[in-house]
């Protein structure tokens, strides 16, 4: 049985999780919720159990000195809250940890009953995917569900995923077996520039979340390191003339793709998001070895290009497949 001490009664409280790894290209979405929990000064009040769902010899624990004692930090998942404050007052239950090893559905029941315990009303998913996205364009974001009703309610896809899953959809379901409302929100993250940092996704999907939630976050440096990342990846594609190339047709397939809704929903859901922070209105690390979550499901870690180091210690862009098909892009849940 969970027993919680020293945790205030929560108003209307949301779990928001995100999972270091295989469901976290560029660490986007664990990044987005290391943000949420920094912002808000969130306090730590539970952990799971290491020895339960952590093999070692994957995550390894890390040593550090502190006053001159030795001290270790095992690889674990990490439960904080934060209060948000304003005209709509709303509670963060913050889930942030690493995939795990072993037990999903016993981690998973474990983190459903933290959920119970502190009257959670929605859990949102946090993840990121590799797809054949151009780093110049707006981050796409999809949020599915399992529930059709909730869809509905909440402009969200039914997921008709098929095929490998990570955590992220393994939690998604288990909340709906449990009935509780739960959703993913993915960043889809280009391809070929996939090294983590990649503020420009995880400043999408907190825009996203902002949205869904209907709470105003403070972004502090995000949009400023946002640019500054499109600036350096525009320069490192501009030295090699068949990136550049292979990134034009990534942006003509993206904008005749788009061209029907470039106006309406999003364009208004823009326009909304920018009144509410000019007024002040509304209440206010590295992958694991699995690779990442692709746009077709599949594992990064193979058939994927990356950036890669060069002698002068920068990343560049690899050269793209003389001869490759684009696979229809789908969210993985």
């Amino acid at each position: 049985m969970i027993e919680l001490e020293g945790v205030p009664e929560l108003v209307d409280p949301v779990m928001v999780a995100a999972f270091e790894g295989w469901n976290d290209a560029g660490d986007a979405a664990s990044t987005a919720v290391a943000h949420l929990d920094r912002e808000w000064k969130g306090e730590v009040f539970a952990a799971l159990d290491a020895e339960d769902y952590y093999d070692f010899q994957v995550n390894r624990p890390t040593v550090f000195m502190e006053a001159g004692v030795r001290k270790i930090t095992w690889p674990t998942t990490r439960l904080s809250v934060v209060r948000v404050g304003g005209d709509k007052p709303r509670d963060l239950v913050l889930v942030r940890g690493i995939e795990p090893s072993m037990r999903w559905r016993s981690f998973c029941n474990e983190l459903l009953g933290f959920a119970h315990e502190l009257g959670v009303e929605l859990v949102v998913v946090l993840g990121a995917l590799l797809g054949d996205t151009p780093h110049t364009r707006p981050v796409p974001i999809s949020g599915t569900t399992s529930d059709a009703d909730l869809a509905r309610r909440m402009d969200l896809e039914e997921t008709k995923y098929e095929g490998p899953t990570g955590i992220v959809g393994i939690l998604q379901e288990a909340c709906t077996h449990a009935g509780v409302p739960a959703v993913s929100l993915w960043a889809a993250v280009p391809h070929y520039v996939s090294q983590p940092p990649n503020p420009k996704a995880t400043l999408a999907l907190l825009n996203r979340l902002e949205d869904l939630i209907d709470v105003r976050i403070p972004l502090g440096e995000l949009p400023e390191d946002a640019r500054a990342w499109q600036v350096g990846v525009d320069q490192l594609a501009a030295e090699d003339s068949e990136v550049a190339e292979y990134v034009q047709s990534l942006e003509e397939a993206r904008d005749t793709a788009e061209l029907p809704e470039a106006s309406g929903e999003a364009i208004a859901r823009e326009f909304e998001r920018y009144l509410r922070r000019r007024d002040g209105s509304g209440p206010g690390g590295p992958g694991g070895p699995g690779g990442h979550a692709t746009a077709d499901g599949g594992d990064g870690a193979s058939g994927t290009p990356y950036l890669r180091d060069n002698p002068s210690g920068r990343t560049r862009p690899p050269r793209p497949p003389k001869t490759s098909g684009d696979d229809e892009e789908s969210s993985e849940d």
